[in-house]
């Protein structure tokens, strides 16, 4: 009478599951790729560490998911751009502390980086994301559109927008942009 009882045992199958990249090598291998897109997002050393650590968590939470996507390094620079953004809209994300800015040695002429990055900064967050991601980053106008979420058009238009003001911006600084 208890053999009615118990439900009858199934085998379990093994799945054959295709090789997929372990989260450990996808992280070692992107770390630095990361922080550098961060850094150039937001001009600070220790908040790219930040940004670069809470996007390896998310990534990391979500792997199952994400390893399933088509480009995973673009997957990657997406968080990371979603995680700069929702720093940007904390109040907390105005604080200033003061130190020095630790940047990595540049082999070609650092002060012409300084000078551009000083007026990339100036731009407003979305604008300075589409000059970063388009020109530091080299993504088509497509990815940039898919990655922020925003049509083709609005892209190209605030290119253009964004460029002008940079030429507006460093017009005093042409001899030294176009001396080499």
């Amino acid at each position: 009478m208890l053999e009615l009882l118990e439900p009858p045992v199934t085998p379990i199958r093994a799945t054959i599951r295709p090789a997929r990249p372990d989260f450990a090598g996808f992280a070692h291998a992107t770390t630095a790729r990361l922080h550098s897109s961060a850094f150039q997002l937001c001009r600070d050393w220790h908040l790219a560490q930040d940004l670069t650590q809470t996007t390896l968590t998310k990534l990391f939470l979500s792997w199952e998911r994400a390893v399933d996507s088509d480009n995973l390094v673009a997957y990657a620079q997406k968080v990371l751009l979603r995680v700069y953004l929702d720093h940007r809209r904390r109040r907390s994300s105005t604080e200033t502390v003061p130190g020095e800015l630790r940047e990595p040695v540049y082999s070609i002429s650092p002060e012409l980086r300084l000078t551009l990055l000083g007026a990339l900064s100036r731009l407003p967050v979305r604008d300075r994301a589409i000059v970063m991601l388009r020109y530091f980053a080299d993504h088509s106008v497509e990815q940039v559109a898919q990655e922020l979420d925003v049509p083709i058009t609005v892209v190209k238009s605030q290119t253009r927008r964004s460029l002008i003001k940079l030429r507006h911006m460093l017009r005093t600084e042409r001899p030294t942009l176009f001396a080499a």
